[in-house]
């Protein structure tokens, strides 16, 4: 296996990582920048106040994106897996 490969297949997962991350995160994001402009607005400082929409969020999201998450993942695994004689040959 040449460094070229290599390089191929950690870019590769380097994409699939961040596909998988995204949705997340960026939900994550934008929750707690909506949070932070009341708290702002409202001069209320509770660091809990944050936490709780987030996490409600975040397993509204992995419950909708779920299925799409985990089609990537396998996806990504059988590609890798089905390349092996190519990879080591």
């Amino acid at each position: 296996m040449d460094p070229d490969t290599v390089v191929n297949i950690g870019r590769q997962a380097m994409e699939v990582t961040m596909l998988l991350a995204a949705p997340i995160l960026l939900s994550s994001l934008a929750v707690g920048l909506v949070i932070a402009m009341i708290q702002a607005a409202t001069s209320i400082n509770e660091m809990t106040l944050s936490f709780v929409p987030k996490l409600i969020v975040v397993a509204v999201v992995m419950m909708a994106a779920g299925p799409w998450m985990l089609r990537q993942i396998i996806g990504f695994t059988q590609r890798l897996v089905e390349n092996i004689p190519y990879l080591i040959g």
